[in-house]
């Protein structure tokens, strides 16, 4: 149910993004479904792997090379999505970063109280 629900705050993240972010597009409500579970099973398949294979260069810019891997797998997901689109790296990047902090402030306001 947790994951459902984490599934669902992203869609909608990607919806506010979409409406806030001229260079970033979605189509409808289910293709930001959509772009929330690919984006996720990207991130946990294809990203460790390229995280892996350029980590001498992410350690020399002392970890910002991540940025541009974030912006790798959004732009991966646009090319598998018909309804997604990004026209950038440079909207990739920064619709990254935006999908971070609002994917944080939603999980924050349904997170349990831990006693």
């Amino acid at each position: 149910m947790k994951f459902i629900l984490r599934i669902l705050l992203s869609a909608l993240a990607v919806v506010i993004l979409s409406y806030v972010l001229p260079g970033v597009g979605v189509d409808s409500y289910v293709t930001a479904i959509i772009v929330a579970v690919v984006l996720s099973l990207l991130n946990f398949v294809v990203k460790p792997i390229l995280v892996i294979l350029t980590l001498p260069i992410t350690i020399v810019t002392l970890g910002l090379f991540l940025l541009v891997i974030n912006a790798v797998i959004i732009l991966l997901a646009a090319n598998f999505i018909d309804g997604f689109q990004v026209t950038s790296i440079w909207w990739a990047i920064l619709f990254s970063l935006l999908l971070s902090l609002l994917q944080s402030i939603l999980y924050s306001i349904l997170k349990e109280d831990k006693k």
